[in-house]
């Protein structure tokens, strides 16, 4: 489906997501010796219809905040961001799996997202992302009031760029950074010149074994992943890219591939054709994609609500499949 001109993109995202009543429930998970707060938000299967909720800065949100849960035993999802993202940027994700019976968390990765950039592609935030997830599993499982209604043994997780490699690292992944050396000569990441500045994380990846299945997206970088340190990722991976032939961008279509080849059981892997890196983002609104043109605008052709509509039924079926049934409402 492709929005008409003359009507009004938000309007034309609620029609097309009618069903996706998701309830919304903010909280911190709160500081700990492993790392400062982190900021949460919940989204959940809820039977009120759904109302257009201004989130932050013009974005648009469609759903009920504060909605009494509905189901119990559910499964946890959650959503790692990419490079200076936000808790938000899959908004539409995180409805379509709550409304399908998913309980699904989104976070801010502390020290990465768009309003506090001071640990960004650094070699500490390398490390402290896969620690976020755990410490929020945790929270999810232990302290969140409604922790009885999560199935603990049926948890995913989604990470999209920064948050692929995120997602790799935390089912098992183990980053070798000085083998990502040689890559650093063409790179301007901060974390190449800590490397080799001769600087070392302070800690050791995290993994997390609960998470049973998860779905990836151009995860970035892929090259601290030699092939030997990603045969500790043995559950159920399905892996998505976008277009090489949109790289333009420097992003799109750069990473799946090569990740793709490396791990030890073939995941269900995906190249969308025309799709750009930033396409697996929410579609925006007329404010957010005068704002952000840069991850608003799609190829010449290219449907983002069609396509997202094909990859929520795609990552649904995913998830029900190596989790178990979600029960919709």
């Amino acid at each position: 489906m492709r929005c008409p001109p003359f009507v009004f993109p938000a309007l034309c995202y609620l029609a097309v997501s009618t069903a996706q009543a998701a309830g919304l429930k903010a909280f911190n998970v709160p500081a700990s010796p492993d790392g400062p707060a982190i900021r949460g938000l919940v989204w959940h299967p809820c039977a009120q219809a759904p109302q257009e909720i201004d989130a932050r800065g013009g974005r648009t949100f469609f759903g009920v905040n504060d909605c009494p849960i509905v189901g119990d035993r559910l499964p946890l999802i959650v959503i790692s961001h990419g490079r200076t993202g936000w808790l938000g940027g899959h908004h539409d994700t995180g409805a379509a799996l709550a409304d399908a019976g998913f309980i699904v968390l989104a976070i801010n990765h502390p020290t990465d997202t768009g309003s506090d950039t001071s640990g960004t592609d650094s070699l500490a935030v390398l490390v402290e992302r896969p620690t976020d997830i755990k410490r929020s599993i945790d929270y999810m499982l232990e302290r969140w009031p409604d922790a009885a209604r999560i199935d603990a043994g049926r948890i995913g997780l989604y990470g999209f760029s920064w948050g692929g490699y995120t997602g790799l690292a935390v089912i098992g992944g183990n980053p070798d950074l000085r083998k990502g050396l040689p890559k650093c000569q063409t790179s301007t990441l901060r974390a190449c010149k800590e490397l080799e500045a001769g600087e070392i994380p302070a800690h050791a990846i995290v993994h997390d074994p609960r998470i049973k299945a998860a779905i990836i997206v151009d995860p970035f970088p892929d090259f601290v992943f030699p092939k030997e340190n990603l045969k500790g990722v043995t559950i159920p991976v399905q892996l998505w890219s976008s277009d090489p032939a949109q790289n333009g961008d420097g992003l799109s279509g750069c990473c799946a591939v090569t990740v793709n080849d490396k791990l030890p059981s073939k995941p269900d892997y995906h190249l969308v054709k025309d799709a750009k890196h930033f396409s697996f983002l929410a579609l925006c609104t007329p404010k957010e994609a005068e704002a952000m043109a840069r991850i608003c605008t799609d190829a010449p052709g290219f449907d983002r609500v069609a396509f997202h509509g094909q990859f929520h039924t795609e990552a649904i079926a995913f998830f029900r499949n190596h989790l178990g049934e979600a029960v919709a409402r």
